[in-house]
């Protein structure tokens, strides 16, 4: 199914999503990777304030290229989940409400998207000049010694995704692969 979400996400929004979903996200997003990721958990571990308000954002895990003439950003392809897993436990637990990456996740990232009624979406890696374009406006919010990797509060119109684990931890990555071996096993 698609469905068209607006941000900042609730625990209704994201209910009825399913693995498989594709998604149109409108509103504000943040851009973040592992280096952005490590700063915001350290500021956690010392009881300090983060620079961006995490309750019901969602975060795309991508290092941008930088904009050419008439553009927000330059390509913005999505960075492999994983290298977040360590930190992301923790952001959903203050209300992170949406990931987007690509690949899987460990399992207390996925235990956690369930406690907190999240979801993980994948963007199409290859695609960064196509995603690059369902992005309007672009802002450095933190960090922005990191270069690519500073925080970057995004606007975005349509953005695409799809959703890898829902907000009952049920994961494309493990359905597709029975379904496959299913039909495989079948011939």
């Amino acid at each position: 199914m698609e469905y068209k979400l607006k941000t900042p996400f609730t625990r209704e929004d994201l209910k009825d999503l399913k693995p498989g979903d594709n998604v149109y996200i409108t509103g504000y997003m943040y851009t973040a990777r592992d280096a952005a990721h490590k700063r915001l958990v350290e500021l956690i571990e010392q009881g300090k304030e983060l620079p961006i308000d995490i309750k019901g954002t969602c975060i795309y895990y991508v290092g941008p290229t930088p904009a050419k003439e008439g553009q927000a950003l330059g390509s913005a392809g999505p960075t492999t989940s994983y290298r977040m897993d360590a930190y992301s436990p923790q952001l959903l637990d203050l209300g992170l409400m949406g990931m987007v990456g690509k690949g899987k996740r460990g399992p207390e990232v996925v235990e956690k998207i369930v406690e907190h009624g999240a979801v993980y979406m994948a963007a199409i890696g290859g695609a960064a000049a196509l995603i690059s374009k369902a992005i309007k406006t672009a802002e450095i919010v933190a960090y922005e010694d990191l270069g690519a990797e500073a925080i970057r509060k995004i606007y975005v119109e349509d953005f695409p995704a799809t959703v890898i684990i829902d907000s009952k931890g049920n994961n494309l990555y493990e359905i597709g692969r029975e379904e496959y071996l299913k039909c495989t096993q079948q011939k």
